[in-house]
């Protein structure tokens, strides 16, 4: 048995996670979904019923890690040796955009991808504010930086990429130069073009039945 199995469906936030299972050179196999054919007894391991779930054979026990943001630091964390964890200067950063990509910018996006509104009057109430002030306040960061910590690739980076890439992918993020300069270089790397692979040849195979 490999040390991971991983839970997935290929179109969906999977993909974060199966890049980030590349960029720390997991073991892992994979248990491959489609929405309609996912079994009832995965509400077993994961009772939302959502891809990505990764289950850790480890020590005798499974440990289920879910929520594709948590999966990428988990998956630094277990194989330090990848290099992927930030250096103690470079955490404030790692956590500061890590969180900002899986709160604020998702929510800004999902928000007006779903066409809600936020009163400028109640706009402390959510926790990204607007989207315009989001979209700006993660500009101005990569626009200075190659990635989320500086000069070096970290895990952050898988999340915060993916949330970049789909975006500019979908048009739920504007076009800017900094975004596609960071999108260009997050691409380039081998484990999310490996990772990709095995996602895009799952759905021709899924279309093709």
């Amino acid at each position: 048995m490999a040390e991971f199995t991983f839970h997935t469906v290929a179109m969906s936030r999977g993909m974060i996670a199966r890049w980030a299972l590349h960029e720390a050179g997991a073991d892992y196999d994979t248990q491959m979904y489609t929405w309609d054919t996912r079994p009832e007894s995965f509400k077993a391991i994961n009772p939302m019923n959502k891809m990505p779930t990764l289950v850790h054979h480890h020590g005798g026990h499974d440990h289920v890690v879910t929520e594709a943001a948590a999966i990428c630091h988990y998956l630094a964390e277990t194989h330090p040796d990848a290099g992927l964890l930030p250096d103690a200067h470079e955490k404030a950063s790692y956590f500061r955009w890590f969180f900002f990509a899986a709160g604020p910018l998702e929510q800004a996006v999902v928000a007006k991808s779903m066409g809600w509104d936020v009163p400028e009057e109640r706009s402390g109430m959510a926790g990204f504010g607007s989207f315009d002030l989001t979209i700006d306040t993660l500009e101005g960061w990569l626009a200075e930086r190659q990635f989320v910590c500086g000069e070096r690739f970290t895990m952050a980076d898988v999340y915060v990429g993916s949330q970049v890439d789909w975006g500019l992918q979908f048009g739920t993020i504007p076009e800017r130069s900094a975004f596609a300069a960071y999108r260009e270089r997050i691409n380039a790397r081998p484990a999310k073009q490996e990772a990709n692979a095995i996602d895009m040849a799952a759905m021709a195979e899924t279309s093709d039945d």
